[in-house]
């Protein structure tokens, strides 16, 4: 997909909103600064959605596209060659710092250039990939945001086991292209055994191999599904998710991008939250900070998203004690 088609039209679209005050705040003459945008999603609803809380984050703090600066965005899903070919065009602009979204997209930036000032959201493990020193003291041309805790990860099980009782073994759906995919699966493994529950690992590489894995484990009963975080595991959500109601699987996600495409569950961090506090952290890079100086922080803000519907389809009955505690309940 062209990584640039309709910028301009939705650029402008959120830039209607930031006309009054304080576009009137720019001052004429003010220098342009320069933003790139580097992203591990499809331009889609989902995608602009996150976009959309990056550059309103932007406008709440006086940067407005056209009059102070320019907003490059480019759109790439997993294919790393792509990720890489949008790195480079991205830093040939000459940004003044560039946010980068996700593993994915972090990697093939860093082996394009290491001095460009970069905030990154929905990174795994940011000190096991070498993409800071540590969370409080990042150390180098990069800092941002983690997508989670590794001890998150064992609340997957954890809730599969309370929607569904009957649950003895769980696939777990694991991206080994991020080191946060082995880190997240031991959490789930030293949960597993007193909520008695086998679990399952498998490495999610293409279509053919995730069907294969679904529909053998689906041959014996009393199974469920754990869709656990990173970019390839998203990249296959619509098919994670047809294979599960397919099976009839209860599944449990770690985004509701899952569920909003007819996903059982997902329990996580909230995304968007995410994207807009990260404006924040380019609001103090182009102020003249320095990413080495700024600490990365754990979410603050989790969702939990049911999908009745699907949970119908299942045969299964949500307890109203997992309901009550629900930020969205899709009926």
């Amino acid at each position: 997909m062209a990584s640039h088609i309709g910028r301009r039209k939705f650029l402008a679209t959120l830039g209607a909103a930031a006309a009054g005050p304080l576009a009137a705040r720019a001052q004429q003459g003010e220098p342009m600064r320069r933003v790139g945008v580097l992203v591990n999603l499809a331009d889609d609803p989902i995608g602009q959605a996150r976009i959309a809380a990056f550059v309103q984050g932007l406008q709440a703090a006086g940067w407005v596209e056209g009059r102070n600066v320019r907003i490059d965005i480019r759109w790439a899903a997993t294919d790393a060659a792509e990720i890489r070919r949008h790195a480079t065009d991205l830093v040939a602009l000459a940004p003044d710092v560039i946010l980068a979204s996700g593993t994915t997209t972090l990697g093939p930036l860093r082996q394009v250039s290491r001095t460009v000032p970069t905030v990154f959201t929905g990174v795994g493990d940011a000190v096991g990939g070498g993409f800071v020193d540590s969370l409080a003291r990042p150390g180098g041309n990069a800092t941002g945001f983690i997508a989670y805790e590794f001890s998150f990860s064992g609340k997957w099980l954890e809730l599969l086991k309370e929607i569904a009782l009957g649950v003895t073994r769980a696939l777990v759906l694991r991206d080994t292209e991020v080191g946060s995919g082995a880190s997240q699966f031991a959490v789930i493994q030293a949960v597993a055994p007193p909520l008695r529950v086998e679990v399952n690992p498998v490495n999610v590489g293409g279509a053919p191999e995730i069907e294969r894995a679904v529909a053998a484990f689906a041959r014996a009963p009393n199974g469920g599904l754990i869709a656990t975080g990173g970019g390839r595991v998203r990249f296959h959500r619509d098919l994670i998710v047809k294979l599960a109601a397919r099976h009839k699987l209860p599944a449990v996600y770690y985004d509701r991008v899952f569920v909003d495409s007819g996903g059982l569950i997902s329990y996580g961090p909230d995304f968007v939250d995410q994207w807009r506090r990260a404006a924040g952290y380019v609001d103090r890079v182009l102020k003249g900070e320095k990413p080495a100086d700024l600490p990365v922080p754990a979410p603050t803000k989790y969702e939990l998203v049911i999908n009745l519907k699907t949970a119908k389809a299942l045969g299964l009955e949500i307890p109203s004690s997992v309901l009550a505690r629900a930020d969205e309940v899709i009926e």
